[in-house]
């Protein structure tokens, strides 16, 4: 699945972290939901998460989790992003 593989360990240099929908479940209560960000055309799986990592540092979100992802020809991926309340 896309999603998982979007979720594999890449070095950033980013502050907002990655988590998966289990991870943010048991911390969900500190966060608020600040909007939605997506990639596309990307050509790997590290390079669309790098991508939706940097988006999310960009809107000031401390915390992004994957929502989807496909892999029709190109890498594309979407992610909530969340702020610590």
């Amino acid at each position: 699945m896309l999603v998982g593989a979007l979720a594999l360990a890449v070095t950033n240099v980013y502050a907002a972290e990655l988590m998966t929908k289990a991870e943010f479940e048991k911390v969900e209560s500190q966060y608020e939901k600040i909007g939605d960000i997506s990639t596309s055309n990307e050509m790997s799986t590290a390079d669309a998460k790098e991508d939706l990592i940097k988006k999310a540092d960009e809107k000031g979100a401390d915390v992004l989790v994957l929502t989807s992802g496909q892999t029709d020809n190109k890498i594309h991926g979407t992610a909530n992003i969340y702020k610590k309340k």
